[in-house]
């Protein structure tokens, strides 16, 4: 579990896709695109957690429509895919958001997520997660990628902060 007062600090929840929302699988079509499963749990609390105020944004070196549209249908309004420098984007993000480090939980999975994880208030990642992101996560979900890592956390941030299972909850 994460410590209360560094959860009660966040106010936007950032992510990787593939090996977080997704288990690292995907079937690539003639097109380019890829098709990706997402675990249902954690579209539930990403929406939630939009609807609740919160900024969610997705930062991935994954160009994919499909994974757009998800994000999109689950109302985040920032997307950042086919994102060759994390770092330089989660800078820029911070900036125009009016964001300081410690309100920013990002959760990732793999060496191009490690930047930002060194800067971020609270670094998350599942747990199969590669070495060197095990190393520097703040928190290790006992979840795997694409399982409802994503949903550990958010449900978390929520609950410290008193946003968790409201009235509206069952409302999608």
């Amino acid at each position: 579990m994460l410590s209360q007062d560094s959860l009660k600090k966040i106010r936007a929840i950032l992510f990787d896709c593939d090996g977080v929302m997704t288990d690292g699988s995907a079937w690539i079509l003639y097109n380019g695109d890829a098709i990706r499963s997402f675990n249902v749990k954690d579209g539930y609390a990403i929406q939630y957690a939009v609807k609740k105020g919160y900024i969610l944004a997705l930062i991935t070196g994954a160009n994919s429509q499909s994974t757009v549209n998800r994000m999109q249908y689950l109302g985040v309004k920032h997307i950042f895919s086919g994102c060759a420098n994390k770092m330089q984007t989660y800078r820029q993000f911070l900036d125009e958001q009016q964001l300081t480090s410690e309100q920013v939980l990002y959760m990732g999975d793999d060496i191009p997520d490690y930047e930002i994880m060194r800067q971020v208030g609270i670094a998350a990642c599942p747990a199969d997660a590669v070495p060197e992101i095990l190393e520097v996560a703040h928190y290790i979900s006992p979840i795997k990628g694409g399982h409802g890592c994503l949903r550990d956390v958010i449900e978390q941030v929520l609950r410290a902060q008193g946003q968790w299972f409201h009235s509206d909850a069952v409302n999608w």
